[in-house]
């Protein structure tokens, strides 16, 4: 369904009074895009996710006084940010479930959050295996057997040298890559930074 062919049938349940109806094609035609819209603004997933929810909620009361000034997607977004804006001004504000009611759409906003959620992580997985290709082989290897293999640094030691090694230098070793590991591990965090996967510190 094109944008345009979109809003015409949330026009047109509106105009039949099929509130619910025009909600939930609203929430699944808009919402992955809408949560990874406020997952870019809040950088956080718990937040998002109370943030999402008060989106489907001020679209939900929202509906009846639409009247396509701008777009649906424009009003959706706008909607999306306000509802960011009066998060962070009070994150812990009890929110009350204005669709409670309509179980319906409790689940469309549970499934389109879970659902897109899971497909930014696994974007995100991505992107940091993408980052980690950058690295030189050294230290990729060091990183998968630290992080991943959960090695210890005198372990990694002997891996890297690539036969046994006496104790004495085994722990000199292991106290060299335990610095080495947070070099490289500051070293993606720049790299992440760079590409807009974390929040530069300020």
């Amino acid at each position: 369904m094109s944008n345009a062919g979109f809003q015409r049938a949330v026009q047109r349940h509106l105009g039949q009074g099929q509130l619910a109806e025009a909600a939930t094609l609203a929430i699944e035609r808009l919402g992955p895009e809408i949560f990874g819209f406020v997952r870019s603004l809040t950088r956080d997933e718990s937040a998002a996710s109370e943030v999402f929810s008060i989106f489907c909620e001020d679209l939900w009361r929202g509906l009846p006084g639409f009247r396509g000034e701008a777009s649906f997607r424009t009003w959706a977004y706008t909607l999306a940010r306000h509802a960011n804006v009066r998060f962070q001004r009070d994150p812990f504000r009890r929110r009350q479930r204005s669709f409670d009611a309509y179980p319906q759409l409790l689940e469309v906003e549970e499934r389109v959050r879970t659902s897109t959620l899971q497909h930014l992580k696994s974007e995100v997985r991505q992107a940091v295996t993408r980052l980690r290709e950058r690295l030189d082989p050294d230290e990729q290897a060091i990183l998968v057997l630290r992080i991943d293999r959960a090695m210890s640094f005198q372990d990694i030691a002997v891996v890297m040298s690539g036969g046994p090694l006496d104790d004495a230098l085994r722990k000199t070793r292991a106290a060299a890559l335990r610095k080495r590991v947070e070099r490289i591990k500051g070293k993606l965090r720049t790299m992440a930074e760079a590409e807009g996967l974390m929040r530069t510190k300020e």
